[in-house]
Parts: C-alpha cells; structure tokens; sequence
C-alpha cells in the first residue's frame, strides 16, 4: 500500500532482541530458572534476529 523504510541495522536488531528476550527471561528467572541458561536463551534470540534481518536485508537486494 505505501513504501515503509523499514530496514533496521544490526544494532537496533540486537537491542531489540535483547529486550524482548530479556523481559520473557526476566519473568523466568524470577520463577526460579537458572540466570546462565536465562542469558544463553537471550543470546540465542539475538542470534536468531540478526541472522533473519542478515537473510533478509539480502532477499531485499
């Protein structure tokens, strides 16, 4: 419908992540789950996002 100039940059893609992965883990430890495995679940979020906004960024060139 209209052209959004969306395209984010490998910075923002990591805080982004981070946050969100950081208030679910945030909510997990709080519950009783080990910090390490918290932050390794948080570290592969942000993994994930970068590859797919990697992947994506390419599919759009």
């Amino acid at each position: 419908m209209y052209n959004r100039n969306s395209q984010y940059d490998w910075l923002s893609a990591t805080i982004t992540a981070a946050l969100g992965a950081g208030i679910v883990t945030s909510f997990a430890v709080s519950q009783g789950q080990n910090p390490l495995v918290a932050l390794a679940i948080t570290g592969l979020a942000v993994s994930v996002a970068l590859i797919s906004e990697y992947y994506h960024k390419q599919s759009r060139s």
